[in-house]
């Protein structure tokens, strides 16, 4: 970013917002609510301020940033969304000892100016919409697998035992709804339909993980080894000097949504996916545990759906060496 614009800490909450805007040196708090209403006061305090332009950065929280994100951005302002983690940790360094919304604010607003992480830009509408179902969809599997855990607890009254599936038997009936409405969604649009069709041509992965990762605009990352940092599937190496030598494991700094989704792919595909079964074959050999293989599983599976994404090329074997689909 060849401009400096005046960084913005933005720590989000259901309600409220905090933020920190570091101008000429000098750090300037305010609070708002976070409404259309706030978001309004705050392109009004920001003028008052003479902030006509700003690098606002929040941390990914799911949907309570959202509205406000895209706010900034279409008030031309340049937008930032970083991992909560890398900014915890960035804390950590300089030795913050506090947590308040203010000083969570303001340690944004530092690690902004001294990172200047990514610019954001709002996905496509129809991707927007794809996100929406498949969050919502999400959220009905985990509550029908709270219901499914109470069923098998076996509560003695009959009544919460009729109650329960009564619930099961709802919330089958939405999922099977909000999964056709995903189906049809993908299909009337022929953007997604084409990145649907590439995805499923990887042995491993059918309709379920392919709306996924077109919902996070897979194509979208620099590259495939950022798409796996993202989710977290790349290795953790622990080794120093002579004496330390951990065994590896998965960086699970990232979207454990994400990991989850690609497991039962991961699985199937080392059984039916020739590079990917290939791959773990070797592993083996090496005696690498089962959660190494999987792991691996995981990252080759990642990287096969960017490079497909990429290179507009369904799958084939014989491109293993393309660089698109390189690891």
């Amino acid at each position: 970013m060849s401009i400096q614009l005046p960084p913005l800490g933005i720590d989000i909450a259901k309600a409220t917002f905090e933020v920190d805007l570091l101008m000429n040196e000098r750090h300037i708090h305010r609070g708002f609510k976070n409404t259309a209403e706030g978001h309004a006061k705050l392109a009004t305090w920001l003028k008052q301020q003479k902030a006509d332009k700003v690098h606002a950065c929040m941390e990914a929280t799911g949907r309570y940033g959202e509205s406000l994100a895209l706010f900034l951005f279409q008030q031309g302002h340049v937008v930032s969304i970083a991992n909560p983690t890398a900014i915890h940790h960035y804390g950590l360094s300089k030795l913050a000892r506090n947590k308040t919304d203010r000083q969570d604010a303001y340690v944004i607003a530092c690690y902004c100016a001294s990172e200047r992480p990514r610019a954001w830009s709002p996905p496509a509408p129809e991707v927007l919409k794809l996100q929406q179902l498949v969050t919502y969809l999400d959220t009905l599997k985990v509550e029908r697998a709270r219901q499914y855990n109470r069923r098998a607890a076996e509560p003695p009254l009959p009544e919460i035992q009729q109650s329960i599936q009564q619930q099961i038997t709802l919330l089958d009936e939405q999922i099977h709804q909000f999964e056709k409405a995903i189906r049809d969604h993908i299909g009337n649009n022929p953007a997604l339909r084409q990145r649907r069709d590439l995805l499923e041509s990887i042995p491993g992965i059918g309709e379920v993980t392919a709306s996924h990762l077109i919902a996070i605009n897979l194509q979208n990352f620099d590259s495939a080894r950022a798409a796996a940092a993202y989710a977290g599937v790349s290795p953790s190496i622990h080794e120093s000097g002579s004496s330390v030598h951990r065994k590896s494991r998965l960086c699970k700094i990232g979207n454990t949504n994400l990991r989850r989704v690609l497991y039962m792919p991961s699985m199937a595909a080392i059984r039916f996916n020739p590079l990917i079964k290939a791959l773990t074959g070797r592993l083996i050999k090496r005696h690498k545990c089962d959660m190494v293989c999987i792991g691996a599983a995981m990252h080759k599976l990642l990287c096969l759906a960017y490079g497909v994404l990429k290179s507009g090329i369904p799958f084939d074997p014989k491109y293993a060496l393309n660089p698109h689909l390189a690891t």
